[in-house]
């Protein structure tokens, strides 16, 4: 992930959304993972960034992109 991305994880149980490379997080809390999906979804839209979910917080191997940014692309 590049600063700026948006990225989604879990704490203790609890889902927040924040921008890589920042510790305070964007918004609110979540109780579920699809409902902070949906927001940090939205708020990588607006900002033309990607957007990246982990299960927990910090470095993983288990995190996904759900959408790749157009610096990602090769041509």
């Amino acid at each position: 992930m590049a600063a700026g991305d948006i990225e989604t994880f879990q704490r203790d149980g609890i889902w927040f959304n924040r921008i890589e490379g920042e510790s305070i997080t964007l918004g609110s809390s979540f109780m579920t993972e699809a409902e902070a999906v949906k927001v940090g979804r939205g708020a990588a839209t607006a900002r033309q960034v990607a957007h990246t979910v982990r299960a927990e917080e910090g470095p993983s191997a288990d995190a996904h992109a759900f959408e790749r940014h157009p610096r990602d692309l090769i041509g």
